[in-house]
């Protein structure tokens, strides 16, 4: 989100660390079969994606998301249009690319765009997903639970907190953003929605005391 930068004092710098740290999978990036960038408000996504292109590990790339609120202001055609747009600003030739309009959760954005893949034919064997920092995680177990026949691999664009902080402009929208991806790694497997992650006491304490301090404008 647009605006200034807000910094982080006191406590809340430990626990948004924590927190941060929870959701990089710490996935190395290498060759897939296909890549999928998942739409947000984080024009990063199509950056790194462009960026691993031209670093020649993928063919191809699919951009998906419709909007969410967070969004459509910013990507009035979609998240994916935009996203694609981006890419091929930066050098990426758009028939490297496939867009999936339609996804308006991470669950569809894995659903719709394997339905994508499978009708144009494509067997896909490997899955590098690029997403926000703090959704790799959720990414991760969402496409255990609904592709669970690929090999995945999580990637963000590689940015220290602060200077990802200040890119957004809005810190309380980014703990925000941590703490309704945490609960959703909680909460979703037991919904049927995604597959089991360890949660270390830490990272659950963190999330907790975020709810109670009054960030929960994200939770379910």
């Amino acid at each position: 989100m647009p605006g200034e930068a807000s910094p982080l004092i006191g406590s809340r710098r430990g626990d948004v660390e924590i927190l941060w740290n929870y959701h990089d999978m710490r996935h190395e990036p290498r060759p897939v079969d296909v890549c999928v960038g998942l739409g947000s408000h984080d024009l990063g996504v199509a950056t790194y994606a462009a960026e691993l292109y031209h670093r020649g590990l993928f063919p191809l790339v699919v951009f998906t998301g419709a909007n969410a609120p967070t969004t459509v202001e910013r990507f009035p055609d979609g998240e994916a249009a935009h996203y694609r747009d981006h890419a091929v600003e930066l050098g990426v030739p758009p028939e490297a690319i496939r867009v999936e309009p339609r996804a308006r959760n991470t669950g569809e954005n894995i659903e719709f765009t394997r339905a994508l893949l499978d009708d144009e034919g494509m067997a896909v064997g490997s899955v590098l997903l690029i997403c926000r920092p703090y959704q790799q995680r959720r990414s991760y177990a969402t496409c255990g639970k609904l592709w669970p026949d690929v090999e995945v691999i999580c990637g963000s664009r590689p940015l220290p907190l602060d200077e990802y902080l200040a890119g957004i402009g809005n810190t309380d929208f980014v703990i925000d953003m941590l703490v309704g991806d945490t609960q959703r790694v909680i909460e979703y497997p037991k919904r049927g929605f995604a597959i089991e992650q360890d949660m270390p006491s830490e990272v659950l304490a963190a999330y907790q005391r975020f709810v109670e301090a009054g960030h929960t404008s994200r939770l379910i």
